[in-house]
């Protein structure tokens, strides 16, 4: 790397890590305002508090790591327009493709801690975070056994649970309705029932079963009655997880078993799980934006380049949520949704590129 490049790259980087300092204090902060009567409610005291912030450090990084760059990337380009240290290195016959290259390198060391960060750090610490503030839920007196789970299983079936222990796994008041279009073919109720591991089925246990034809009912009872299900009770712990608390591994599997056994519904998980990719190469793209737009001097100075920063970095915030909420509500594709707003910035990126001089 020559002198120029790490002067550049130094700068660059100290620069985010002062920012993502002051973003992750600042989003702490705001949080922390909203959620201090919550906090008081469960006589947490500071050093809980403290804790709990500590663990929500990695899933803020992710959020901010963007707008960090971004606002790095215009800083220090920025500061050298001004200064006029970059009309002297462009006159040096230094075109624009080989001045972003320090901005590259740092962007691409950001990625690859950040895709570490979305893949393991992060669902870690916020799964230790959940831990933690269920400790202090019990205090209260809550369980967290599982109430009222309904499963649309292939077949045309409803199966539904009343409740379900990850600690004893054995579901209680269990419901399977069997319809044909939007008629109800049958119905068995079951005191609970039991998985057969060898077999892979459950056995229902003192179960009352209806049949309904033309206008008859057919109505017996039975000690058990084995019925062959798409969900195991691991699957079935892990219909109620939360995407954020799955490392990228987990993630996986859960979808692939998932959409093996027909569940529907997953649009919300898919959503996060590629977004556990896009989100940290945003950091990157962003970076092909922010540098173009100050390389020429502006008559606002600092304030200009912070007010472009807000916007360009809220306005990718905004637009990665809205578009996340339409994929988990099924109103776009749930892989587009993740992956639109890198696409739309990388495009618009590339745009600014081209229509700067060299």
């Amino acid at each position: 790397m020559k002198i120029l490049d790490r002067y550049i790259f130094s700068q660059f980087i100290r620069t985010f890590l002062f920012t993502s300092v002051a973003f992750v204090f600042l989003f702490i902060l705001l949080s922390m305002m909203d959620k201090l009567d919550h906090f008081m409610d469960k006589k947490m005291n500071i050093e809980d508090i403290a804790v709990y912030y500590v663990f929500t450090v990695p899933s803020t990084f992710i959020v901010t790591a963007p707008v960090c760059a971004l606002l790095s990337s215009i800083l220090v380009a920025g500061r050298m327009s001004f200064s006029s240290e970059l009309p002297a290195i462009r006159s040096a016959g230094v075109s624009m493709k080989q001045f972003l290259v320090p901005f590259s390198a740092g962007g691409a060391l950001i990625v690859t801690f950040n895709l570490l960060n979305a893949c393991l750090i992060s669902p870690a610490a916020c799964s230790m975070k959940n831990s933690f503030d269920q400790r202090f839920t019990s205090r209260s007196g809550l369980s967290s056994e599982k109430h009222n789970i309904h499963i649309l299983e292939p077949g045309n079936r409803i199966v539904s649970i009343g409740s379900f222990d990850a600690d004893n796994p054995v579901p209680k008041q269990v419901s399977i309705e069997e319809f044909s279009n939007s008629y109800l073919q049958s119905r068995m109720d079951a005191d609970s029932m039991n998985y057969d591991a060898k077999k892979r089925l459950w056995v229902l246990k003192n179960v009352t079963k209806r049949t309904f034809g033309t206008g008859d009912e057919i109505f017996r009872r039975e000690p058990s009655v084995p019925v062959k299900l798409s969900f195991s009770p691991r699957s079935l712990d892990e219909l109620g997880l939360n995407p954020e608390t799955m490392n990228v591994f987990r993630h996986a599997r859960y979808l692939r078993e998932k959409q093996q056994a027909g569940f529907t519904g997953l649009e919300y998980s898919i959503v996060k799980f590629h977004t556990k990719f896009s989100m940290p190469l945003a950091s990157f793209i962003i970076i092909f934006i922010g540098v173009p737009i100050s390389s020429k001097k502006k008559r606002g100075g600092l304030a200009s380049e912070i007010g472009i920063t807000l916007f360009i970095g809220f306005l990718f915030l905004g637009l990665q949520k809205v578009v996340a909420v339409a994929g988990s509500q099924g109103a776009l594709n749930p892989v587009l949704a993740a992956w639109l707003p890198d696409i739309i910035f990388l495009a618009g990126g590339y745009g600014i590129f081209r229509a700067t001089k060299e």
